[in-house]
Formats: structure tokens, C-alpha cells, sequence
């Protein structure tokens, strides 16, 4: 039962832990009944049979005529064991006197010693045996004679019946034939019943596991049919009440999102008119700043710098709305991968300040100003957070073309790793007032996925952050799933 019980545990599927319940109580019943009723009968049969020879045997004996007091001889004995045998009985009798017995019947080695001793004590006994593979039934008792002189003790003439039971064992075993037919019957009927019983039960489960699956995919629409009243249907109902919530919630969630990119982007929009105007204004105090005097100057550099963080705020801010409405879009050209990444280094003056190791001829097709936009935000990254040298490589794999900015600096905390291309996240509150304004990476890996690629992020060896870039193969095109 204990490995049963393990089975059942350990089986994935509900039909077959169901199936093997039903098949293990059927087959548990039908051999406990069976058992049961093999034992009562058999008992009944060779207890009915026993009785009826025993009470045969002693009619017999009380039949017989009196015997002389002396002692009986070989004559004597084979008509007494002749009497007491019926030619239309299966019963062998032997009469035994001393150590003189008749000649009928088998050895007296085959006969049990205990039940020769208590025969030997004055009881009537009996015993089951089995003699060359067949089952048989001896039984036991005194023929008392008459003694000239009690004083004198003298052996009693003892009486053995040998019968076989043949017939009884036929019987039994057609008794239990026909019991195991039954059980096997019930075995069959309960894995019948078991699958009829799982077709009801693992309907409404399999029901609920295809919602629950529509649901986990994305579908909030998805429902499970209500069948009867029973716990499963109360499940069902469960599932649809908390699908229709959850519906209901997703929709006011996305339709306040949606409001809150469109109101960013128009925003950022409306933004962009003035900040052109003032960029313009700025233009003109940075040619004039160094000519104004003390505060005047510092005032008007801060004006100026503010102002360019808020133009690159709000350029970051449109790119974003951008791929939230999904209508950003590739402008694809042949591109020198390492040509196109000293340009990228050279047009911000990083020349000196990173180290590259680029492979020449590679040529992809690539969007040159979105993949300038993503090495120049991880450069950034990796000089403003990280510690020098700082170094771009590249490389041709198998199945894509990578390119890593990494740096030797403190790396990535591990409550950091997970949320490094989150917008608007900064590792370091204390760096809320930084140059960075949280999107770069974002519009980064945004860029990467647009491409067909991917951006992720891990700590190289004993110290240090990686960045790598993963685009399509340079002789595929961008979403090739080659």
C-alpha cells in the first residue's frame, strides 16, 4: 500500500491517479471478498464432509457384533476393517491390534504420530493430511473388547478411517475459480467505472486548466463553462469572477497608461516649440557668457546647461512615446559596424578615453542612427558609472553579431542587475540631480529589440560591468530568426 501510495503521488496526471485508485479498491475488494468466501467454504465443505465421516465411521463400529476377549488375529482383523468399509465409499479402513493390523489400507508410517498417540489416550480424532499430493482425512478411534481380567493391562484394537478428499478439493477449487472470475469482473468493471467517473471529473479540470491557460497567455476574455453545482463548479465560478475582475482592472490600468503616454507625448510635443526657442536664446548667452560679469555669467552657463538637459529630456521623451505607440521604424543601411562605432566615439571625443577592439569588414544592415544612439548611451553609461579602461569590442558568433562595453568599475549590485534597463530607474538616489535622466538604457534596449536584437547587462569576473549588444547576423535581416 505504502508504494501505492508513492505511485499516486508521484503521477502527474489525475485520469491515471484516478484510474489507479479505482483499479487498486476494486482489486483490493475483489480479493478481500474472494478471500473470504474461498475460507467460509472451504471450511463449510471439508467441516460438512469431516462430520459425516466421522459420524459414519462411529455408526459403523456401534454396528458391529461383539468381539471375543482374547485377542484378535490377522482373520479377525481384515473382517473387522471389511465390516467397517463400504464397497460404495471412498473411506479405507485399518484395524489395528499391537503390531498386527489388517492388510487393507496404506502404511502406518503415512498416518500422523500425534493423532496415533491420541487415539492410543481413548479419543476419537481426526486429521487432515495430504498423501502423494492429494488431500485426504484420517480419523481415529478404540474398538473396545471385553477383557477376561481387567487386572491385566492389554492394547486396545485401534480403528483408522483413510478418506480421500478429492472431490471436496474439486469443489473448493471451483469455488475459488469462480470467485477470482468475479473479482477479475469487478476489476474490469472498476476500471470502467474509474474512466466513465474520470470522463465526468476531468472535464470541468481539463475546462478550467484551458482558461486558466487562455489567462496566463494574455487572454482576459477567457471563461470556463459552469457544470451542475458541485465544488468544481464553484471553482469555475471562482475563475470567472476573478477573470472578469482582473479584466476589468487590466482595461482601467492600460486605459490609464495610455493616457498617461499620450499626455507625455503630447506634452514632450508641446514642450519641443519653446525649448527650440530657448535653445536658440542659450546659443546666443554661451557666446556671451564669458564677457558677463560674476553672477550674470554663472547664471547664464546654468541657464544654458539646464536647458540642454531639458532638450535631451524631452527628445528622450518623444523616442519613448514613440516605441510605446509602435511607430517607430528602421531607416536600414549597409553599415561598417567598427567604422560606424569610431564615429560614434570620435563625434563625442572618446577617443582617448576608450579602447576598442573591432574586427574590420563586417558589414550589417543596421539603422546607423539608432545603433549610434545605443553605443553612445552605454559608452556614457559605462564612463559615468564605472571606472576606467572602458572598452568596445565586437565579434562575429555563429548565430548573431555582438558588441560589449565594459568597464572596470564596481559592477552591477545584484538588486540592480534586474532593473538596469527600467526607465526612469537610477541605482543611486543621491544621482537624481545627474546628467542621466534614466532613459538611455531603456531607449537603448528599445533600439536593440527594433533591430531584432537584444541589450542585457551582467558583472564581468572580479569587478566590472558588461553591456552586450545582440544584433542579427551580418548577412541576415533585422528579425531573421536565422
Amino acid at each position: 500500500m505504502n508504494a501505492a501510495a508513492r505511485f499516486l503521488s508521484g503521477a502527474r496526471s489525475l485520469r491515471i491517479r484516478l484510474l489507479v485508485a479505482f483499479v487498486l479498491l476494486g482489486v483490493s475488494t475483489a480479493v478481500l471478498v474472494a478471500g473470504v468466501e474461498y475460507v467460509q467454504a472451504r471450511d463449510e465443505i471439508l467441516q460438512r464432509t469431516q462430520d459425516a465421516a466421522v459420524r459414519t465411521l462411529t455408526e459403523r463400529i456401534d454396528t458391529l457384533p461383539g468381539l471375543g476377549a482374547g485377542p484378535p488375529d490377522q482373520a479377525e482383523l481384515d473382517d473387522i476393517a471389511g465390516r467397517l468399509s463400504d464397497s460404495g465409499d471412498t473411506a479405507i479402513v485399518i484395524a489395528v491390534y499391537g503390531n498386527l493390523r489388517s492388510r487393507s489400507g496404506p502404511a502406518l508410517d503415512s498416518l500422523p504420530p500425534e493423532l496415533r498417540y491420541a487415539v492410543r489416550e481413548g479419543n476419537v480424532v481426526w486429521q487432515r493430511i495430504v498423501e502423494d499430493g492429494h488431500p485426504g482425512l484420517v480419523i481415529g478411534t478404540q474398538l473396545r473388547r471385553v477383557r477376561p481380567d481387567r487386572a491385566t493391562p492389554q492394547p486396545e484394537l485401534e480403528i483408522y478411517s483413510v478418506r480421500s478428499l478429492a472431490s471436496e478439493q474439486r469443489s473448493v477449487d471451483r469455488l475459488a475459480t469462480g470467485a477470482w472470475r468475479a473479482g477479475a469482473v469487478a476489476v474490469v468493471f472498476a476500471v470502467l467505472l474509474a474512466l466513465l467517473a474520470g470522463r465526468g471529473v476531468l472535464r470541468p479540470v481539463r475546462e478550467l486548466r484551458r482558461a486558466t491557460d487562455r489567462l496566463g497567455d494574455g487572454d482576459l476574455t477567457a471563461r470556463a463553462r459552469v457544470h451542475g453545482s458541485d465544488e468544481l463548479a464553484d471553482v469555475a465560478r471562482t475563475l470567472n469572477d476573478t477573470a472578469a475582475t482582473l479584466e476589468r482592472h487590466v482595461g482601467e490600468l492600460r486605459r490609464m497608461e495610455s493616457e498617461a503616454r499620450r499626455f507625455v507625448a503630447d506634452v514632450s510635443h508641446e514642450l519641443r516649440t519653446p525649448l527650440a526657442a530657448m535653445t536658440a536664446v542659450t546659443d546666443v548667452l554661451d557666446d556671451e557668457a564669458q564677457h558677463l560679469p560674476g553672477d550674470a555669467g554663472r547664471a547664464a552657463r546654468l541657464v544654458s546647461g539646464e536647458t540642454h538637459k531639458l532638450t535631451r529630456l524631452v527628445d528622450d521623451l518623444i523616442e519613448v512615446s514613440r516605441f510605446d505607440a509602435g511607430t517607430a521604424a528602421l531607416a536600414l543601411d549597409d553599415v561598417d559596424v567598427a567604422e560606424a562605432v569610431r564615429a560614434t566615439l570620435r563625434a563625442r571625443g572618446w577617443t582617448d578615453r576608450v579602447r576598442t577592439d573591432l574586427p574590420d569588414g563586417v558589414v550589417a544592415r543596421l539603422d546607423p542612427r539608432r545603433l549610434d544612439v545605443i553605443i553612445a548611451n552605454l559608452v556614457s553609461n559605462a564612463l559615468r558609472h564605472g571606472a576606467p579602461p572602458v572598452c568596445v569590442r565586437a565579434a562575429v558568433r555563429p548565430d548573431r553579431l555582438e558588441i560589449e562595453v565594459s568597464d572596470h568599475g564596481p559592477g552591477l549590485a545584484p538588486d540592480v542587475a534586474p532593473l538596469v534597463f527600467s526607465r526612469f530607474y537610477k541605482a543611486d538616489a543621491a544621482r537624481a540631480r545627474s546628467e542621466g535622466s534614466g532613459l538611455g538604457l531603456a531607449i537603448a534596449r528599445e533600439n536593440a529589440r527594433l533591430h531584432g536584437g537584444d541589450l542585457t547587462a551582467a558583472n564581468r569576473g572580479p569587478s566590472g560591468a558588461a553591456f552586450a549588444l545582440h544584433l542579427p547576423r551580418p548577412d541576415s535581416e533585422p528579425g531573421d530568426p536565422r
